[in-house]
């Protein structure tokens, strides 16, 4: 069956039950290709039972990442649910390495049970902006689609529990390189990662929206590979160190066993615990957090990873001087990160925040410093030139900033109002 061009017709005020069934319905894909061309394959489908995800602002999105799925109702081209996201894929195919080889990578991504036959588009945007699109059928009663409803789940725990999981955050927290024997330890980091992350603002003041979960993923071995050194480990969700050959960049490849973890468990959002004290960590925005639990930064660090993968938020660090062939960000291009900009559509950013007598670009002094002021800062996003960030000091940029500043808690609080008016 051909699949026809779909109209976006937006509906000013949805019901969930009008087009959802409470089931999840869980979709993986493959996103594959290099630097010059991508590509998006459906691997597979699966349902549970219970949606646990959000049942307000259907059909919009709070930040538009750098990939989107969108479901389209076939009889009325009505857009009936959207969720936005980044993927590792699409950052790695701004590395080196892509220019000179074709990878895969796994996606996966959790919407509620359609009633009738819909159509999925998925888009991936580089970061000039440039697309590639997936279109496929999507029908409830489809024989293909795996029947998971009746797999035991892991053991978890509520840590924190603001309320209900069909009207709250469910904020999944995964031990990897811990082993059956090390739970107890594991326990006690997910209770640190939770109060440590509900004491910044303004998750502080949305704690009743907000459940955290932590689930026993047991390891076989202890602590996680670092390929640098040549060694590898079996963990829950085999993460290592070394990701595009950077030291402390620490993530997980195997996305499809992360969502197998959390079969028949409430999980909206990820937050992964290596058991290491080595410094790294990794967050990416609606996919998961993956940050080291022993290391004497870790409290900050996973603020900071939850803030890429919750709010969607960029660095605003930089390391890279202006002859660095970076390529994370292109400077011709608004990057889709709230927190970051190149002024091509400054606009649309923080712009409204700057108040009168700042000047553009703005210059760092002690007591702008100090008071978190709002201006345009040049460096940011991995560069020293042509990147710029909201304030001189924040979370996303330094390890001893006591607080997101303002712009980023803005962003942070459209997510949170998003998905849990």
């Amino acid at each position: 069956m051909a699949l026809l061009l779909m109209g976006v017709t937006m509906a000013s005020a949805q019901s969930f039950d009008d087009h959802f069934t409470d089931k999840t319905l869980r979709i993986d894909y493959t996103f594959m290709g290099n630097a010059s061309e991508q590509m998006v394959a459906l691997h597979g489908m699966s349902w549970t039972e219970n949606w646990w995800g959000r049942r307000v602002n259907l059909n919009d999105v709070p930040l538009e990442g750098n990939g989107d799925l969108t479901l389209y109702d076939t009889k009325s081209n009505e857009v009936i649910y959207k969720t936005s996201f980044s993927s590792l894929f699409q950052e790695w195919i701004t590395t080196e390495e892509a220019k000179q080889v074709t990878k895969s990578f796994e996606f996966t991504l959790l919407v509620p049970m359609p009633k009738h036959e819909i159509v999925a588009e998925v888009v991936l945007r580089d970061n000039t902006g440039k697309e590639s699109r997936l279109k496929h059928y999507i029908t409830p009663d489809d024989a293909l689609i795996h029947d998971l409803s009746a797999m035991q789940s892991l053991p978890y725990t509520y840590i924190h529990k603001g309320g209900d999981s069909k009207e709250c955050i469910d904020v999944v927290i995964l031990a990897e390189g811990y082993t059956s024997e090390e739970m107890e330890l594991f326990m006690e980091d997910a209770k640190i990662t939770a109060k440590e992350i509900l004491s910044y603002e303004p998750f502080k003041s949305h704690a009743d929206k907000f459940n955290f979960i932590a689930v026993a993923s047991a390891s076989k071995h202890s602590n996680v590979s670092t390929p640098q050194v040549g060694e590898w480990r079996e963990t829950a969700v085999s993460s290592h160190f070394h990701t595009f050959y950077m030291e402390r960049y620490l993530t997980t490849s195997n996305i499809y066993d992360m969502f197998d973890i959390v079969t028949n468990i409430p999980c909206e959002h990820f937050i992964i615990l290596a058991n290491t004290d080595t410094y790294g960590g990794g967050g990416i925005y609606n996919s998961y957090t993956l940050t080291t639990a022993h290391h004497r930064d870790f409290r900050p660090v996973v603020v900071h990873e939850f803030g890429h993968s919750f709010g969607g938020l960029g660095d605003e660090y930089f390391y890279l001087t202006e002859d660095n062939n970076d390529e994370m960000h292109s400077l011709t291009h608004e990057p889709w990160e709230p927190n970051i900009t190149t002024l091509v559509d400054f606009d649309s950013k923080w712009a409204d925040m700057v108040e009168e007598g700042i000047e553009i670009p703005t210059k760092v002094t002690e007591e702008r410093s100090k008071n978190y002021t709002v201006g345009v800062y040049e460096g940011g996003g991995y560069r020293a030139k042509g990147i710029y960030r909201p304030t001189d000091v924040c979370r996303m940029r330094n390890n001893t900033a006591k607080r997101f500043c303002p712009v980023c808690e803005r962003a942070i609080e459209r997510v949170i109002l998003h998905q849990a008016e």
